[in-house]
């Protein structure tokens, strides 16, 4: 090693710097820059956990959310045939004392009915006067209408349904469109 003098502000020696740069090549440079690339890892691991966690609650949240859709879609049918039991009885018959009592139980049920789908989130979708929305109705036939405007919903052939936010059934329509001159 050379001398150095004391209280002198020499630049280091060669054999300093060489020493310097062994411990760049030493084992702990090694071992720490192995450590960062796991502390990265680690972090990773851990924000893609977390991001699968995220995504099985909201898939939790939806699956009971939508758990009784199934269900749901069967239960309309026995909504539109009590829709379609109301509407064929003639005025004349619930005009009849005899029938009064059969005419409020088919009444009652549909209201019922009615209430179970509010409770369950089950909504109908409003159609007539709408204009058309692929996305709720299902466009079954274009009848020429003088006063409503071109894409409006003028008759409901079978009623609609959302759950919650999602399509249950879409409603099928009549959609106006300009009469032929």
């Amino acid at each position: 090693m050379s001398e150095q003098k004391i209280g002198d502000n020499e630049m280091e020696t060669p054999e300093v710097e060489e020493a310097v740069d062994d411990a760049a090549d030493s084992p702990f440079a090694k071992l720490e820059s192995e450590l960062e690339k796991l502390r990265n890892e680690v972090l990773y691991a851990q924000a893609e956990t977390q991001n699968v966690r995220r995504r099985l609650e909201k898939e939790k949240v939806d699956a009971s959310a939508y758990a009784s859709t199934g269900f749901a879609r069967d239960m309309l049918s026995v909504a539109d045939n009590l829709g379609r039991a109301l509407a064929a009885i003639p005025a004349e018959l619930r005009e009849d004392d005899r029938m009064k009592p059969l005419l409020t139980g088919i009444e009652m049920t549909a209201k019922e009915l009615d209430n179970v789908f509010q409770r369950n989130g089950i909504t109908r979708i409003e159609t007539m006067g709408e204009k058309l929305d692929p996305n709720r109705h299902q466009a079954m036939l274009e009848l020429p209408h003088a006063e409503a405007e071109p894409g409006t919903v003028i008759q409901e052939m079978q009623a609609g349904y959302m759950i919650k936010d999602r399509l249950l059934r879409p409603a099928l329509v009549g959609v106006a469109k300009t009469p032929d001159a």
